[in-house]
C-alpha cells in the first residue's frame, strides 16, 4: 500500500466535518498524530492485495505482499493464470488463497471484472459485483473501494479492528457486532470511510503499531 503524508483536499474538508460532528473523533489526530493517507492500485492488483490480507496479521500480510510483488507477472491476471500454484504458495499464500487468486485473475482476464467498470458503479453495486468472485467477500470489496477507489462513505462493519477502536473510543464494555457497528457509524455519513481511517489510526496508536502499516487492520 502506498502512503502519502497528507489527505487530499476533499478528505481534509470531510475530516473537518467529522470532528465537528463527533467530539470523540476530534481527539484522535491530536493524540495519534497526522492521519497517514494510504492508497492501493486499482484493478486486479488492489483486489489481489485484499485477498492477501484476509484473516492474517498486518505484518504477515505485508511480508507476503512484498514477496508476491517481486514475482514477475504476479500482478497481471493473464500471466498469473499461467502460474503453477507452487509459485504463489512459495510467496506465502495458503492453498485457499491461491485458489481465490486464480479465481480473481480469471474474472479480470474474462472481463467479468474490469477496473473501469467498477469505478463507475455505485458503492453497493461494486461491492455486489466484486463479491461474486470466489474468495472476495464484502470486507475485501469494501477495502478495495476505500483504498483503491477512494470512496468516502464506505465503512467495513465486519472489521475487527474498527470494532475494537470504536469500543475504546466510545467507552463501550464490549466490541460492537457488525450490525451494531454499522448503526454506530451511521452518524458519520457521508464520511464513514474517513471515520474508518480515523478509527484504524486510533487503534494503531492504542496498540503501539507503527503509524504507516502496509495494510489496513482487520
Amino acid at each position: 500500500m502506498i502512503g502519502f503524508p497528507y489527505p487530499p483536499p476533499a478528505a481534509i474538508e470531510g475530516l473537518r466535518q467529522l470532528v465537528a460532528a463527533d467530539p470523540d473523533l476530534a481527539g484522535i489526530i491530536p493524540a495519534a498524530g497526522p492521519l497517514p493517507w494510504r492508497v492501493r492500485p486499482i484493478g486486479f492488483p488492489g483486489l489481489l492485495q485484499a485477498i492477501v490480507g484476509q484473516q492474517i496479521s498486518n505484518a504477515a500480510a505485508a511480508a507476503i505482499w512484498r514477496r508476491l510483488q517481486a514475482v514477475p507477472g504476479a500482478l497481471d491476471p493473464v500471466q498469473l493464470l499461467t502460474f503453477d500454484a507452487s509459485i504463489l504458495q512459495g510467496a506465502g499464500l495458503s492453498r485457499p488463497k491461491v485458489a481465490h487468486a486464480f479465481s480473481l485473475a480469471e474474472a479480470f482476464a474474462t472481463g467479468h471484472l474490469a477496473a473501469d467498470a467498477l469505478a463507475l458503479m455505485e458503492d453497493e453495486a461494486a461491492i455486489a459485483t466484486i463479491s461474486t468472485v470466489r474468495g472476495m467477500g464484502r470486507w475485501s470489496a469494501e477495502i478495495y473501494l476505500l483504498f483503491a477507489l477512494g470512496r468516502p462513505d464506505v465503512f467495513p462493519g465486519g472489521d475487527l479492528a474498527l470494532a475494537a477502536a470504536a469500543a475504546a473510543l466510545k467507552g463501550l464494555d464490549t466490541r460492537p457486532k457488525p450490525k451494531a457497528l454499522v448503526m454506530l457509524a451511521d452518524g458519520w455519513r457521508p464520511w464513514r470511510g474517513l471515520a474508518a481511517r480515523l478509527l484504524w489510526h486510533h487503534w494503531r496508536f492504542l496498540t503501539g503499531r507503527p503509524a504507516m502499516d502496509d495494510l489496513p487492520l482487520q
